[in-house]
């Protein structure tokens, strides 16, 4: 039995096509993107603070805020990358600490070049992600358990372990120390710019987005994020490796937490063991604002860059305007419930127009 395409005034009709021929419109495109919702959020943001805070469109201001969003878009791109992968991770935040902590004991305790301590840490932190991973896919319990339990052993290993081998609660300084200048030029250096300085966090963040994109659209992997997001069970039914991908998504938030820890290191020289708590909430935040689903199957490493930026104007935009910072909290919030309303708003007229 054969079958002829319909004609194209049958295409025009929606339902009576197949929709996969159908020309989309440059609109519905548009509506169809998940990170909408915050880039009209951040361009209000945006506007609101270069109208009450004389200083907000200062260059030197700008560089701040750009540092604030990378300090946390950093880590808001896996986690969003995981949440569109249906999961949580509790722990990132602390994770962060422990990988500092990894670093700088490791290199001070073993008189070893720091750059060993690095690589060390990098292990360490890795395995954290493999162990989240694994655990989740093999006891089936919800990643909100998983990684609250990795949360609370992290928080009292940290705390515990910088006790017993430094007798304080912070570690020993690591700056006269072989290596130092070098993994402090990788991890937390500045790039002047004519007049501007910007800190390598920038570019690291800025990194993590171009190949964050690059994986969801433009690889077999990325299509399995999506897959395991809307559906476990169906995306094992056709041959996606959901224990593999999930395993995948936990590591790269522990890459990411490596990267932000040791940029904790190397700016401040030591580190101290009970930083990191909160923050967890603060990445989950951004990468809601940015367009990604509580559910999973929905969102985007772009949206999540963008709600990052979001916090650095909503954080240093505060202290231009010369409020007092305990509102600081209460936009944040009000933030996550706005994007949360326009995101929802935007996928459903995405879907009415299909």
């Amino acid at each position: 039995m054969s079958s002829t395409a319909p004609p194209p005034a049958d295409l025009a009709k929606g339902p009576a096509g197949d929709e996969r021929l159908l020309r989309t419109s440059p609109l519905r495109r548009l509506l169809g993107r998940p990170e909408l919702g915050s880039v009209v959020g951040a361009v209000a943001v945006f506007v609101f603070f270069s109208i009450v805070a004389d200083s907000f469109l200062q260059t030197s201001s700008f560089s701040t805020v750009l540092y604030a969003a990378s300090t946390i878009g950093i880590m808001a791109v896996p986690v969003a990358l995981l949440m569109i992968g249906g999961e949580f991770d509790l722990s990132a935040g602390v994770l962060v600490t422990s990988s500092a902590l990894v670093s700088s004991m490791f290199s001070y305790q073993m008189t070893a070049n720091v750059w060993v301590g690095v690589l060390v840490s990098l292990l360490v932190t890795l395995a954290v992600g493999v162990f989240n991973g694994f655990l989740l896919t093999r006891t089936k319990l919800p990643s909100f358990i998983i990684t609250l339990g990795t949360f609370l052993m992290l928080t009292g290993l940290n705390l515990g372990f910088t006790k017993l081998i430094t007798g304080r609660v912070s570690t020993d300084s690591i700056s006269d120390m072989e290596g130092f200048a070098s993994a402090k030029k990788v991890f937390a250096s500045e790039l002047v710019i004519g007049d501007v300085s910007l800190k390598v966090t920038i570019l690291w963040w800025l990194g993590l987005v171009a190949v964050a994109t690059w994986v969801l659209l433009r690889t077999r992997f990325g299509n399995w994020i999506f897959a395991v997001g809307g559906g476990a069970d169906a995306a094992r039914a056709v041959g996606v490796p959901v224990v593999k991908t999930k395993i995948g998504l936990y590591m790269g938030v522990a890459f990411a937490a490596w990267i932000s820890g040791q940029h904790l290191l190397f700016s401040f020289d030591v580190v101290q063991s009970g930083e990191g708590v909160g923050n967890e909430l603060i990445y989950i935040i951004a990468a809601v604002i940015g367009g990604c689903l509580i559910t999973g199957g929905y969102g985007s490493a772009i949206g999540s860059a963008v709600g990052a930026f979001i916090f650095g104007m909503t954080s240093k935009g505060i202290v231009y305007a010369e409020w007092n910072p305990d509102w600081f909290k209460f936009f944040l919030g009000a933030m996550l419930l706005l994007a949360t309303l326009l995101n929802a708003w935007v996928r459903k007229r995405a879907e009415a127009t299909r």
